[in-house]
């Protein structure tokens, strides 16, 4: 997998060396063999393969005069573009200058993702005219729109996608969009027919412009275009309302010939630019990335609890070395800063991290967090040819941040309003959400958070710390939990008396009465298994591979995602007991 490396000032250079070496050693077309996967993004083939990208036309061909003849013949399109459009860093960079009057964003999160994502946002609230899709009511882009158009979600729409071995599956919505929110491909027709465009929008259903997309991969097309369809374009709605998973292209290479006039393949000549030297401002590398249980900018996977178990707040990771000479501490928080911008996180000091380098996830969002601002950071640079912006490697600082206080609120639904404080970050938790907060100077501020109700309060003034719960009836609406010199409890407990019919007369000390049993940090997130029972179970039960541990504790039996940590553990477990 090479997944990330394009995301590099020189990320083309980088994947041609890959494939250069696949090349030179006859690692393709094999079963397992390749450069897969660069990119990750489901569907991002199909988005290639329609013309989804600035930088190519559709049905896999460039800006070559006779590429946008065809084109322009295929669809009597006398207006053909020529060449390629602005890519995502350099459209908003005229979206700041001007130059763009009106940007229609959908489904993605700019203001979040984009690199220098201070100036990404400047650039929406300056634009004249701005219309969001999504199926979110409310995020970091849509803020900044004049119109918001309610898109249907993944399980709401039918039509097909690709995925990166080149599958075409057909997806078939199993819920009903709500309200008036519909598919981007009826807007899109409905927008170009109140344009003027009725005949070129006259699709009334997905089968339509499938089958409009098989025609044009066939179009004049002898057999130099790997990308073809030519059997699909006469099917009719029942056949592409039953049509299976195929995969086009059959197996292209496999035989040693390549889409090239001799059929020989060509290795591309590349180079490594040397690595710019550290400055004193910014003597760090910071590298951006993915947690394993969320999605870009979590808009719907941070809804799900079960999710957020795995990472509850963005970190920043940092190796001991580091952090010792820096004066971080695990678990304290840190200011991660960059000639673009600052943002704070929490500090994770982790063996795992190269020294000089940090690294910190992007999904979080001001709907999210007060820091963990990942896309402010990165410098607004991209690779030269793929327009790649460079998140792996921006010159940056880190520095301890002190608070006087810290603590943390339950609630039953959503708070009113995001916490007004150094630190806050929200979690989504079984029955409603959870914020840790931080910060310094007076905490009674934070009262505000909570709703009407019940209320009871223990406080303990040496320690400055204070506990307040908030009931409706004999149920639990909310708590909030502040300390200065103390400790506080872990939240989980808290979070079940949400559920419960009757509140615990132990509610305030924070834990059930008798002794509890420490799960350690949720590795497992479908079966909720934590860190010290699996290691309890490898010891004790003497597991030796992942699949006896999913037989004892049913953790990886899932989605899988949590096996290679799994792995990891048998690893360590082993090296402890050899010594």
């Amino acid at each position: 997998f090479s997944q990330g490396v394009n995301q590099s000032l020189s990320g083309t250079d980088q994947v041609n060396a890959i494939t250069n070496l696949h090349l030179a050693t006859g690692r393709i077309g094999k079963p397992g063999a390749a450069p897969f996967s660069i990119t990750g993004q489901p569907n991002a083939m199909g988005g290639r393969e329609v013309g989804g990208l600035a930088s190519s036309l559709a049905a896999h061909m460039d800006f070559a005069p006779a590429n946008v003849a065809r084109a322009a013949r295929f669809w009597a399109a006398p207006n053909m573009a020529t060449k390629p459009g602005l890519k995502a860093v350099d459209l908003f960079r005229e979206l700041g200058n001007g130059r763009i009057k009106a940007l229609w964003v959908m489904a993605t999160n700019p203001a979040v993702s984009m690199p220098d994502a201070g100036r990404v946002r400047e650039a929406l609230a300056a634009c004249s005219f701005v219309v969001v899709s999504d199926v979110i009511e409310t995020t970091d882009t849509s803020v900044h729109a004049h119109v918001r158009l309610p898109a249907a979600a993944w399980g709401e729409k039918d039509g097909t996608v690709t995925n990166s071995d080149r599958t075409i599956s057909r997806q078939r919505a199993f819920m009903a969009a709500p309200g008036d929110a519909k598919p981007d491909w009826w807007i899109i027709a409905e927008v170009g027919r109140r344009m003027g465009w009725k005949t070129a929008f006259s699709y009334d259903r997905p089968a339509e412009i499938w089958r409009e997309h098989c025609r044009l991969s066939a179009y004049e097309n002898d057999g130099t275009r790997l990308f073809a369809l030519p059997g699909h374009a006469a099917k009719g709605n029942a056949e592409y309302d039953a049509m299976t998973p195929f995969r086009w292209g059959g197996a292209p290479f496999a035989d040693g010939r390549f889409s090239t006039p001799d059929g020989r393949a060509r290795l591309v000549p590349v180079g490594q630019k040397p690595v710019a030297a550290q400055l004193a401002r910014w003597p760090m590398t910071l590298n951006t990335g993915r947690y394993r249980d969320q999605w870009h900018t979590m808009t719907r996977t941070g809804l799900s609890p079960k999710l957020a178990r795995h990472r509850e707040e963005p970190l920043v990771e940092i190796h001991p070395d580091d952090a010792v000479r820096l004066g971080i501490v695990d678990g304290g928080l840190a200011r991660v800063t960059t000639p673009q911008g600052d943002s704070v996180f929490r500090a994770s000091v982790v063996a795992t991290q190269r020294i000089g380098e940090l690294f910190v996830p992007i999904h979080w969002t001001d709907r999210t967090a007060t820091g963990g601002r990942a896309g402010l950071l990165p410098r607004p640079l991209a690779d030269p040819v793929s327009g790649q912006p460079g998140f792996k490697s921006t010159p940056v600082r880190i520095e301890a941040v002190a608070t006087e206080w810290r603590g943390f609120v339950v609630v039953r639904g959503e708070l009113a309003s995001r916490p007004d404080c150094l630190w806050a970050t929200r979690v989504a938790v079984p029955g409603g959400t959870a914020w840790d907060m931080a910060g310094n100077g007076d905490a009674a501020a934070l009262d505000a958070l909570l709703p009407k109700g019940q209320r009871i309060e223990a406080v303990d003034a040496a320690r400055g710390s204070r506990r307040v719960a908030i009931l409706e009836g004999s149920r639990l609406t909310a708590v909030l939990f502040v300390t200065r010199d103390g400790t506080l409890p872990p939240r989980d407990w808290l979070v079940a008396q949400l559920s419960e019919a009757v509140v615990a007369p132990t509610l305030l000390a924070g834990r059930a009465p008798g002794v509890q049993v420490d799960r350690g940090p949720i590795v497992c997130a479908c079966f909720d298994v934590g860190l010290k029972i699996i290691l309890a179970a490898i010891a004790d039960q003497h597991l030796a591979d992942v699949p006896a541990i999913g037989a004892a504790l049913k953790a990886g039996t899932n989605c899988g995602s949590c096996r290679p940590a799994l792995a990891k553990l048998l690893v360590t477990q082993g090296s402890a007991h050899v010594a």
